[in-house]
This record gives structure tokens, C-alpha cells and sequence, in this order.
């Protein structure tokens, strides 16, 4: 049974960061594709009136969402703002009379993780919460304890069928194609398995730095940045079975699933690293253990994937920004060629390009029985951005579509499973910037290398 569609949109924290960069420009897209209907209410602190706040979203889509005189005009006419403390129950007060005749609203909140439990508190004693919706940016905790504290909160004012958690690397086209590409070719179905499979590689590399924030650095690693959510989520996408239907909650049961059958790190299943050079970055401690780099060896002990090593790579300061799964299948043996061939693989682009490829063996030309690697390119986008990934997200929360949401038992068996290695009493390795990390990565991979290293566009091979 379809879900109502919100008939409000409320985002906390509307003249910070995230509203300026992302969700305005995202917000003038639903106006331009006329997907946007009702009244946007933004909320914050900020001594502000309605006409600073349109100035604000004018400028953010200048900025960065590409001025559309038209859909901004549809938008700046549904905008409504509520200036005032989130401790004060009136500022809440104020948003129930601003909200008016709605009774379906979607509150999202784009703000510290800090202010969550107080703001979902306000919201459920003013009345705010009855019937509504609440969108809830990650992190969702910093581990499993406070994943946990962090979902009773939620769970005091919402019933988990009205909580989102947004993470905006599962609105990205390339990510939900993993999913389709799988289910929709009958041909791959007879070796996605660990009888054909001989392993599987995620690498995220990124080829800059902090950028300047250093500070939240220190609180977060690589670990804690990206493999507990994005990675993982990539990986659920590549080892869940076919859902029963297309209905929200049989998809994001199968991803459960999946985490439950890998077991939790252990320190041997890790390579930390930093780049040379992070200690120096402001807010970063002169003698900081915070990994810019992590590598990790995960299995997945279910039927189809026992016996088959899941490596995540991901790191600060690498040669090349670029998200790539590689799916290295066995080797075939050496019959009809003088030695075995390498294996064949399948190869997914996420970013920043998106390309699905398959690697397979040619003749080379010549009298002699030889052959040479080839890639047969199924599909190659330069840009992957057709649609704005919070676009996309924010759209599916108004219409109640949780399918690319994380549901609370996900995000737990999450931080189940990288608990362990996270503030491990080891050192990390140093590596020097535009390298592929620590020397000892290698030894991670031993026997199911060599690590695939994405190039700069994905069909150059």
C-alpha cells in the first residue's frame, strides 16, 4: 500500500552549511521538475527574517545549483521561515502555527548529531511529531552504543516506518544500477556466486586531503567516514539476494541480511593508514592515530558468498578520485593456452564517471596461440549526475519511499561489524601522498590479488 505524500517540508539548520550547498539546489530541481508542492519551512537560529532567508537560497543556487528564474520563483513563494532557539519551546510553538493545516509533514534535520535528541524531544511536545515524517542526515552515531541511544530517541517520537536516515551515497544513479544491473540480466544470476566468484574489491580513493577540516577528521577516520556506511551499503547492493518484491521493506530486508552474515573485524582483518603530512592540517593532533586510509577483508558467511574475501579500500591523498568495484572471478585452467590466463572480471564505475565493463581474454593478433586482455564496455555515462542524489533522496521521504533509507536494525549490524577496529590501540602506517596507501595492503590481498587501481576515466584500459 502506497504511502501518503508529506504535505510539508521542514529542514532544521537552514541557513547552515549542508542547506546551502545541497538542499537548496536540490529543492529548485523538484520545483523545475515540478515535483515540489508544499510549503518548505526553514528553521534555525540565525536572527533572521523571510526575505534573508530567500536571499540565502537565491545565492545557494547561484552558487551551486545553477540559477532557474522560473523553478526558483515556484520555490522562493513556498519558502517560510521560523527563526529561534531549538531549546525553546517556542520556536516549535511557532512551527505549529506555521505548519498551519498540514498533518503530514516531513522534518528533516540538517543539523549537528548533538542537537538531534533535543530537537526530536521539541518536536514531539509540541505536537510537531503526530503523523509526520523525520529525515535524519548521518552519522547515525559514532558506534553501536550511541546507534542505539540515537534509535530510542528517534523511536520516542516516531515509529521506525517515519524514520529516514539519509545517506546521500544511496540516492547516486551508479549505486541503486548495481541492484538493477543484477536483477534485471538473467545471464549473471548462474555465477554470482562463490562457485564462480573468486573475490570482490571497493575502492573509494579520493586525491585530496581534509580540505580544511581537520577537526572533524579527528572525530571521525576513515572508518567511521565512509566504510561504515558507504562501503557497506555498496556491498549489501552487490551480495543480497532478490528480493521477494519491489516493496521498500523486502529490499532493505535482504541488505540486512547480508550484514548479519559477516562477521564483526578483527585487528588482523585491518591495514590503518595516514597520508604524510595530515598531523601538520589544523584542528589534527600533532600526534594523531586517525586513519585518512583503511583497508578491510570482510566475508560474507552465507550460501552464496562462503570462502569469498570482500575487500574495502578506502583513503585521503590517493593518485586518483574514483569509486570502483572490481568482480574478480576464478581463474580458467590452462588446457587450450600455454598458461593459465588471468580471470576474468566485472567491472563497476561508481564516480566519477559511471561504466560497467566486462574483462575477458582475446587472441592477440599473430601466428602465435597468445591472447591479451580486453574490456567489453556494457555501459559508460561521463557524467554521472543526472539526477542530484538529495534530489532524488529528499523526493522518495516526501512520497514515503524508504527503499534507499537505512533501517535501524542496518545501521546497528553496521556498527556491529566495525566496532572492534574502531580507536584499536595500533599505529598507523604513513604513506606518502598520491600512493595507494601503506606498503602492507598487499599482504591483505595475499592470494586474491593484486588490488585493482582505478585509472582516471573509467573506459581507459
Amino acid at each position: 500500500m502506497s504511502e501518503p505524500d508529506a504535505d510539508a517540508l521542514v529542514f532544521f539548520g537552514a541557513t547552515g552549511d549542508l542547506a546551502y550547498k545541497k538542499i537548496f539546489p536540490a529543492l529548485q530541481a523538484m520545483a523545475r521538475r515540478d515535483h515540489l508542492h508544499v510549503p518548505v519551512i526553514g528553521v534555525a537560529k540565525s536572527g533572521w527574517g523571510l526575505d534573508q532567508f530567500r536571499a540565502r537560497a537565491r545565492e545557494s543556487v547561484e552558487t551551486h545549483g545553477g540559477f532557474d528564474p522560473a523553478a526558483f520563483d515556484r520555490l522562493a513563494g513556498r519558502l517560510r521561515y521560523v527563526d529561534g532557539d531549538y531549546a525553546d519551546p517556542g520556536t516549535f510553538a511557532a512551527l505549529r502555527r506555521e505548519l498551519g493545516d498540514a498533518r503530514r509533514p516531513a522534518h528533516y534535520l540538517a543539523i549537528p548529531p548533538t542537537l538531534f535528541g533535543p530537537v526530536v524531544e521539541q518536536l514531539g511536545r509540541s505536537d510537531c511529531a503526530r503523523g509526520a515524517r523525520v529525515i535524519v542526515e548521518k552519522p547515525f552515531g559514532r558506534d553501536l552504543a550511541s546507534a542505539r541511544a540515537l534509535n530510542q530517541t528517534l523511536l520516542g517520537a516516531f515509529d521506525e516506518a517515519s524514520i529516514f536516515r539519509i545517506d546521500h551515497y544511496l540516492g547516486k544513479e551508479p549505486v541503486q544500477n548495481l541492484v538493477y544491473f543484477r536483477f534485471a540480466n538473467s545471464f549473471l544470476e548462474p555465477v554470482w556466486n562463490r562457485n564462480h566468484v573468486a573475490s570482490v574489491q571497493i575502492t573509494m580513493a579520493e586525491d585530496f586531503g581534509v580540505q580544511g577540516r581537520g577537526a572533524f577528521y579527528e572525530e571521525a577516520g576513515a572508518i567511521r567516514d565512509v566504510v561504515q556506511n558507504h562501503l557497506l551499503q555498496v556491498l549489501a547492493n552487490l551480495a543480497m539476494e532478490p528480493p521477494v518484491s519491489t516493496d521498500s521493506e523486502a529490499v532493505r530486508d535482504e541488505k540486512v541480511k547480508v550484514l548479519r552474515a559477516i562477521p564483526s573485524l578483527r585487528p588482523a582483518d585491518v591495514v590503518r593508514g595516514q597520508f604524510r603530512g595530515y598531523r601538520g592540517e589544523k584542528g589534527v593532533a600533532p600526534d594523531s592515530q586517525v586513519e585518512t586510509f583503511a583497508a578491510v577483508k570482510l566475508r560474507v558467511n552465507n550460501w552464496r558468498w562462503q570462502g569469498v574475501p570482500f575487500y574495502i579500500r578506502a583513503g585521503k591523498c590517493l593518485p586518483v578520485t574514483a569509486t570502483e568495484v572490481l568482480v574478480r572471478f576464478h581463474r580458467p585452467p590452462a588446457l587450450y593456452t600455454a598458461e593459465a590466463p588471468p580471470p576474468n572480471h566485472i567491472r563497476f564505475r561508481i564516480s566519477p564517471d559511471v561504466a560497467i565493463a566486462l574483462g575477458a581474454m582475446v587472441k592477440a593478433p599473430g601466428e602465435r596461440v597468445a591472447g591479451r586482455a580486453a574490456e567489453l564496455l556494457a555501459v559508460r555515462h561521463p557524467d554521472a549526475a543526472e539526477m542530484d542524489a538529495y534530489e532524488r533522496l529528499l523526493g522518495d521521504a516526501m512520497r514515503g519511499n524508504s527503499t534507499e533509507f537505512a533501517r535501524e536494525d542496518y545501521v546497528e549490524e553496521a556498527w556491529r561489524i566495525v566496532e572492534p577496529v574502531l580507536g584499536i590501540e595500533t599505529s598507523v602506517a604513513e604513506y606518502d601522498p598520491r600512493t595507494w596507501g601503506p606498503d602492507t595492503i598487499a599482504d591483505l590481498v595475499a592470494g586474491d590479488g593484486p588490488w585493482h587501481d582505478p585509472v582516471t576515466t573509467g573506459h581507459d584500459r
